[in-house]
């Protein structure tokens, strides 16, 4: 896809790795819709880009909300091609923790459902209304673009909900490849390592310093940046289909 001159849904988009992504798509000339429970964030990032950037308060496990999102965003005065799952959270619990007591199954069904529901929540339904369009060069309607995690391949101690939820985005990325193949729209997914998010932001400098120390090469935490240029390299290379690829600097978590 050269001509970026089309609609776009980035879900998390008010923040962190959405943020980015946000931000490159409509400097590159994409009419954004933003999807975010963030309102202030939202609404201030919009404002902050102009032009044909908005955003949605969407829940993205709820189906209704998602479904008003994109139609916002198919209502605008291009197709929408480009969607971009960037909205997640995370959990740090032991299958049995130190006291004897079990994981929680409410914080592990919540993480599941946020990050691996919600994305295919947005996939599915984006998907739908790509493949209304008219087809560009090679038959393409449009792309979506997933956040899985290093943590699906080297998941540490404490990361078992996070770990399954971004292993289960790894999973799907082919099928939903293959399932949508018919209708022109291509699938891929990033797996970032360290990325200075707002969850890195808390830490103290001492230990965000060892965790950059930790990364091969580039030695340094990467950065929202990196994943939205990753995403637009995705979005451009219409060969690039069904593939998962890590964005980690070498990185290979150990256990702890």
């Amino acid at each position: 896809m050269k001509n970026l001159d089309v609609a776009a849904v980035v879900s998390g988009g008010a923040s962190g790795l959405g943020a980015a992504t946000t931000r490159a798509l409509a400097e590159a000339g994409a009419a954004v819709t933003i999807l975010d429970l963030q309102e202030d964030r939202g609404a201030e990032l919009a404002a902050d880009l102009g032009g044909h950037t908005t955003f949605v308060r969407t829940d993205v496990t709820d189906e209704a909300s998602v479904a008003a999102a994109i139609e916002e965003a198919t209502g605008k005065d291009r197709p929408l091609r480009i969607a971009v799952n960037c909205a997640g959270i995370g959990w740090a619990e032991r299958t049995v923790n130190r006291d004897g007591s079990p994981h929680g199954l409410e914080p592990f069904t919540r993480t599941v459902m946020v990050n691996l529901v919600g994305t295919f929540n947005v996939l599915r339904l984006a998907a739908a209304a790509m493949a209304r369009t008219e087809p560009e060069e090679d038959g393409e309607r449009g792309v979506v673009v997933n956040t899985a995690s290093i943590a699906a391949y080297d998941g540490q101690i404490g990361q078992i909900a996070y770990s399954a939820s971004k292993g289960g985005i790894v999973g799907l990325t082919l099928p939903a490849a293959r399932d949508l193949s018919g209708v022109g729209i291509r699938v891929c997914t990033i797996a970032p390592g360290l990325v200075d998010t707002p969850l890195l932001a808390g830490l103290p400098e001492e230990a965000r310093s060892s965790l950059a120390a930790g990364i091969p090469f580039p030695r340094r935490l990467g950065r929202p940046e990196d994943f939205a240029e990753l995403a637009l390299d995705i979005v451009r290379h219409g060969y690039l289909n069904g593939e998962v690829i890590r964005m980690d600097g070498a990185l290979r978590m150990a256990p702890r």
